[in-house]
């Protein structure tokens, strides 16, 4: 297979492209949410039992944390735009499957396809991280990350207002819809990636990869019904461990794994995606309460009493937030960077939470709290790609997005177990029925208050000082964007192209090859012959060099990571070639 890539956008992209994906990355989000407004009456309209009913949201969650890596890996090797328009189509067929039924079994696989378009995510932020130009890169693929966010809260709003004023079906005719759209404006606007990941799909790594995701995650969206205790759901998390660990196993032998679990070692891979955990947590806890608290009658004595599309009117500023977070994200990366626009939007995520503990007394204090946790959502979720994609190689952005967008799936998953636990444990019993009390609610916002804290510790270990990849996303205008090509010259390797003669050479393709074999960098030499390439991480390069007349040369260098440039000369050889 060929393997093609470059750590410079190698095809430029219109000015509707980015929107094009948004608008995706929000159809897909959709999903997650869709059938919130209607949650507490589906055992009476799928005529099943609520226990049943459950698996209607369930198999949505787990599709979908399956679906991310492997379409990831997909778009590497096959290309990002084509398995994009595929997991939109599958999303399409798996709406109109739910609109066409009452029953249970149908309405999970309809639902289960509904998931496996979360794919769409990473690939969408892969495309923009293979065309756009550095200085769009970051606030893009801010808007992007951000869709997830955008999708699930402007959701809440509309699925409400169809609910309450329509059949429930209409949503699923709605998304397909809207799908359907999302399809024609890829197809129309946005071209495809032209690089491609070397290798072929490790078929036994993503189906052990899905084993292990499920066993792991159906324990703990169901574990509140099944106990914590029991021997199913003990059982199920040991099963996972055992798979996930023999998983890795065999995913470190392979030349071309699913998951390259040594880059995902990577202090900063590493960090970024534990502490999109903690994003994910504190994200779905407001998404659980707030609704109810709305809802609840007055009677209650805490409750606010509002009708279910007033609910969503309230909470929709989360989603339009984080939509509008996207540009200032790009101007705070572009002066301070992702790592500390991470820790910005994690403290502001805090402070919506701890002012949120006395902001439930009336409507328009929990959309107060809805605007701060947009805010600081939208700036963390905003930094999270642009710290994958600046420590990983540009033929790995897939993938690794892809893992990244799995580990928020997990911490919605983790937020939804240990949320409705808590509800459900400090519930008063009315009539037969189980109400949520303010208390619980007040504990779940001091969880999600923890887990921001745990998430802070983890982004003060990230390392401060960018490297190439990652001052290429900070860029936010073209001066900025020319400072960090001068930055870039002095974290890695530069010198001239000549002749055998002295005799500088232009136009010479420059590339850099890791000690793993893989391409870490490319670049094309400048009239008078120079050229600089900046380096990942410290350690042992090969500087290849070609050029139409001169035969190719190999130089091995080694750098050592700080902000000392390396000189290195590639004297070409004279003897003609075949270009």
């Amino acid at each position: 297979m060929t393997h093609t890539t470059t750590d410079e956008p190698t095809r430029s992209a219109s000015g509707a492209t980015v929107p094009v994906l948004a608008f995706a990355g929000i159809v897909v989000a959709v999903m997650q949410t869709l059938l919130v407004p209607v949650i507490k009456d589906l055992p009476q309209l799928l005529d099943t039992t609520p226990s049943n009913a459950t698996w209607v949201l369930t198999s949505t969650l787990l599709s979908g944390a399956v679906a991310t890596p492997i379409m990831g890996r997909l778009g590497d090797l096959y290309g990002k735009r084509r398995m994009l328009i595929s997991s939109l189509a599958v999303m399409v067929a798996g709406a109109l499957v739910s609109a066409f039924t009452d029953a249970l079994l149908p309405m999970i696989v309809g639902r289960t396809l509904q998931g496996f378009a979360m794919g769409a995510i990473p690939l969408g932020i892969g495309l923009m991280r293979d065309m756009l130009p550095r200085e769009r890169l970051g606030s893009a693929m801010a808007l992007m990350s951000s869709s997830i966010g955008v999708g699930g809260g402007l959701a809440l709003p509309a699925a409400a207002l169809v609910a309450q004023h329509t059949d429930w079906h209409a949503l699923f005719y709605g998304a397909a819809g809207l799908g359907v759209v999302a399809i024609a404006l890829t197809l129309l606007v946005v071209p495809e990636s032209p690089l491609r990941a070397k290798g072929s799909f490790d078929l036994p790594g993503a189906l052990g990869l899905s084993a292990g995701l499920v066993l792991f995650l159906l324990p703990i969206t169901k574990g509140s019904d099944w106990g914590w205790s029991s021997a199913t759901t003990l059982g199920l998390f040991a099963a996972a461990v055992v798979v996930l660990v023999l998983w890795g196993l065999m995913e470190l032998r392979l030349k071309a794994p699913l998951v390259d679990l040594r880059t995902t070692a990577r202090r900063e891979v590493l960090l970024t995606n534990l502490a999109s955990i903690m994003v994910g947590v504190s994200f779905y806890v407001v998404s659980l309460v707030l609704p109810q608290l709305l809802q609840l009658p007055s009677a209650t004595g805490y409750g606010l009493g509002q009708s279910m599309v007033v609910a969503g009117l309230c909470v929709a500023p989360l989603g339009l937030t984080m939509m509008f977070t996207a540009p200032v994200y790009a101007r705070l990366s572009a002066r301070y960077g992702p790592r500390t626009t991470l820790i910005i939007g994690l403290l502001v995520i805090a402070i919506g939470y701890a002012g949120g503990l006395g902001l439930m007394d009336a409507a328009w204090q929990t959309v107060i709290t809805s605007v701060m946790l947009g805010a600081g959502i939208g700036l963390a979720y905003s930094s999270l790609p642009a710290l994958i994609v600046g420590a990983v190689p540009a033929s790995e952005t897939g993938a690794a997005n892809g893992l990244n967008t799995l580990m928020r799936s997990i911490g919605t998953s983790v937020s939804s177990a240990v949320i409705g636990m808590v509800l459900a444990n400090t519930a008063n019993d009315v009539g037969g029925v189980a109400v949520p009390t303010m208390h619980g609610f007040r504990v779940s916002f001091l969880i999600a208050t923890a887990a921001v804290a745990v998430g802070l510790v983890l982004a003060f270990f990230l390392p401060s000082r960018r490297p190439r990849a990652t001052t290429q996303l900070r860029a936010s205008s073209e001066e900025d964007a020319n400072l960090a090509r001068a930055e870039e010259a002095l974290r890695g390797f530069r010198g001239r192209v000549l002749s055998a003669d002295g005799a500088p050479v232009a136009r010479a393709k420059v590339t850099l090859i890791d000690r793993h074999g893989r391409r870490a960098g490319a670049t094309l030499s400048a009239d008078d012959g120079s050229y600089a390439l900046a380096v990942p991480a410290e350690g042992a390069y090969v500087l290849a060099a070609r050029a139409p007349g001169h035969g190719p040369l190999a130089h091995a260098a080694t750098h050592a990571g700080d902000d000392r440039p390396v000189d290195v000369d590639l004297a070409l050889p004279g003897e003609t070639v075949s270009a």
